[in-house]
């Protein structure tokens, strides 16, 4: 202290900057820590039964082992009529204010209006906890005016410590007495210069990837046996990133608003071999709307010192990925479901690309653009790219999107060019699409779930046939949803006519597959629910040749879905070879079907009605397998005009 009032007195406040802006970054931390412990003491007070969290591992970070009594302060707190009644009260309203002038202490003789703005706030503040100290309990406003973040509410002391928070870091950055690499570094050590390389190596491989966007200046000092590394990620005051190297461990805090975006960073360090530990929300804050900020501790623990390099440089190269990944993240959601537009993010920094080339270019207007030259009928307003094309195909679209925005961008060629780009690639994915093709293929495979159960009830007879119609009558409901969309697509866009027509005439199929099941479930109820053995295997190898039928037709469907694509000569042929599979399985179904009505005729004739059954069970298979090969014409003559366009 002599020492600092010794250099003060000589006007050379400055010298004294570096260590004040350490102790204040310190300070800093403890104030985030004192007030998550209030909340926590109000959470408790609240509900007092509730589980409490450890704090030990914060107590230790902060280097607050001695202070052991903090650990109890949210224990025993309680709500007396409203008011938190803390224990001990004077000591914590004490360690808060003297942190907070320790926060302050930078701005001592400041001669900016901001500074001196800062500086006078502090005071303030520092001043109303005296008053809070000398208080029995901390009423209910008292409390908002602690803790909440919403600047729309008022000033409050967390705003305080994050608007000193912000202007140290500025401070920290003019003040440092030397450059490694573009981070601005003091009072750092020979040993740590390397890692500062090493980060800032990383930085400087994606940097680019932010074009003008401002961000990624790092600062960089050492505190005890610390190397602390400090990156601006952005301007929201509740999302910052820092990192700790002691010994062989890297040390992660991120603090983050969004959390789909902190999901999206947590991913990444943890593929890069990170473990984390998450706070619960931290609500003293309400930033975001009144939505919580969320806190979590990553950890590398290297072992050896070259790891300790790599994984440095790696993390760094994660950073500027983060940057605007909730405007892109929201974005891309007008096209694509969120999962996909995750996805598509976490594809952009694995592949090097980023968002942010493809937010600078415009964004959303880029694929709106390319919708409405590449075709106005297609697209129309209020439709979403993958409900036009299709998930995968709109996924592939963006990604390519996404990748040339950066590389048009960073060789310096105009947005104009980017634009042309993105009607090629949305004309390539629409010549490619298969989307019509998923409703199809989805429709067959309810068909051939029919048709397994109407076999599996033939075989089983009695009770098995009734909740098979059941069954079937569930499926038939699913596969006639497919083809209600399909039509209200055709409504809207033309050219899904020829697939609505061709859902038409396969639904077909499910209805009278519906309608087997169901008279079989009648039949089975009859007499004694048995039938002749001949009877019977008839009607068995009927729907048997049925069901292989509808698998061939499975098959060709999903042949079908390549076509005008990735389709090859051999994919062509299978498709020609399966198409007459289905037309020979017609003609081989006519002929069971006569043969079962012949011994049906000769085997029931004292059982008129169940006769009567058995021949409506057997047309009902014989016409589905009639619409079978319609719908295989259909299909085959889709296929080849697509082609012919192709």
């Amino acid at each position: 202290m002599l020492k600092e009032k010794a250099v003060a007195a000589l006007g050379q406040q400055s010298l004294l900057l570096p260590a004040r802006i350490k102790a204040a970054l310190a300070a800093n931390d403890r104030i985030k820590f004192y007030l998550s412990l209030l909340q926590a003491a109000l959470q408790h007070g609240l509900t007092p039964g509730s589980r409490d969290m450890d704090w030990r591992p914060e107590l230790h970070r902060l280097d607050l082992d001695a202070e052991d009594w903090l650990l109890d302060l949210p224990r025993a707190a309680y709500l007396d009529d409203g008011v938190l009644v803390l224990h001990p009260h004077e000591r914590f309203f004490d360690r808060l204010r003297s942190d907070l002038a320790t926060m302050a202490r930078p701005f001592d003789g400041a001669s900016a209006e901001a500074d001196l703005e800062l500086a006078e706030r502090s005071v303030s503040w520092c001043g109303r906890l005296e008053v809070l100290k000398a208080a029995e309990g901390v009423q209910p406003a008292e409390l908002e005016d602690l803790t909440h973040g919403d600047r729309r509410r008022g000033g409050s002391l967390h705003i305080l410590v994050m608007d000193l928070h912000k202007r140290i870091n500025g401070l920290a950055a003019s003040i440092a007495t030397e450059h490694i690499d573009g981070a601005h570094a003091w009072q750092i050590g020979r040993d740590d210069i390397p890692l500062v390389r090493a980060f800032m190596r990383g930085l400087h491989r994606t940097a680019p990837l932010k074009f003008e966007h401002p961000g990624l200046d790092t600062a960089v000092t050492r505190d005890g046996e610390r190397l602390l590394i400090q990156n601006d990620i952005g301007t929201n005051d509740a999302h910052v990133l820092v990192i700790e190297v002691v010994g062989n461990e890297i040390r992660l805090t991120y603090s983050e608003l969004h959390e789909a975006r902190f999901a999206f960073f947590r991913d990444m360090l943890e593929r890069l071999g990170f473990r984390w530990v998450l706070e619960p929300p931290h609500t003293e804050a309400l930033l975001n709307r009144g939505k919580p900020y969320l806190v979590g501790h990553a950890t590398f623990t290297a072992s050896h010192a070259g790891a300790l390099l790599a994984a440095l440089e790696a993390t760094a190269s994660r950073i500027v990925f983060v940057i605007d990944w909730n405007r892109a993240f929201k974005r891309l959601q007008l096209f694509v479901g969120k999962p996909v537009a995750s996805g598509l993010l976490a594809a952009a920094a694995d592949g090097g690309y980023g968002h942010m080339a493809w937010l600078l270019a415009g964004g959303e207007q880029l694929v709106f653009g390319a919708m409405q030259a590449v075709d106005s009928q297609s697209f129309r307003i209020g439709d979403r790219l993958d409900q036009v094309i299709g998930e995968s195909a709109a996924r592939e679209f963006l990604a390519a999107l996404l990748q040339t925005s950066s590389e048009t961008l960073r060789s310096g060629q105009p947005v104009s060019a980017l634009a042309d780009r993105a009607r090629v690639l949305l004309a390539r994915a629409l010549r490619q699409r298969s989307f019509e093709f998923e409703l199809l293929a989805e429709h067959a495979a309810w068909c051939h779930a029919l048709a397994e159960t109407l076999v599996a009830a033939i075989g089983a007879g009695g009770e098995p046939a009734r909740v098979g119609a059941e069954r079937a009558r569930e499926l038939e409901h699913r596969a006639d949803q497919l083809v209600a969309e399909a039509r209200t697509r055709a409504v809207r866009q033309g050219r899904w006519e020829p697939m609505a027509r061709l859902l038409s005439a396969a639904d077909d199929i499910a209805d009278a597959l519906e309608e087997a099941s169901f008279v079989l479930s009648l039949a089975a109820t009859v007499d004694d629910g048995s039938l002749p053995g001949g009877v019977h295997t008839a009607l068995e190898r009927l729907a048997q040749a049925t069901l292989s039928a509808i698998q061939d037709y499975v098959r060709v469907v999903e042949i079908a879905r390549r076509a005008g694509s990735e389709q090859d000569a051999g994919d062509s042929e299978a498709f020609l070879q399966i198409v007459w599979q289905m037309l020979r399985a017609e003609r081989q179904c006519d002929d069971l079907f006569r043969q079962t009505r012949i011994l049906a005729a000769r085997e029931l004739q004292s059982r008129p009605v169940a006769w009567n059954l058995v021949n409506e069970i057997a047309a009902a298979i014989e016409r589905a397998t009639d619409a079978l090969l319609v719908v295989g014409h259909g299909l085959r003559n889709l296929i080849f005009a697509r082609t012919a366009q192709a």
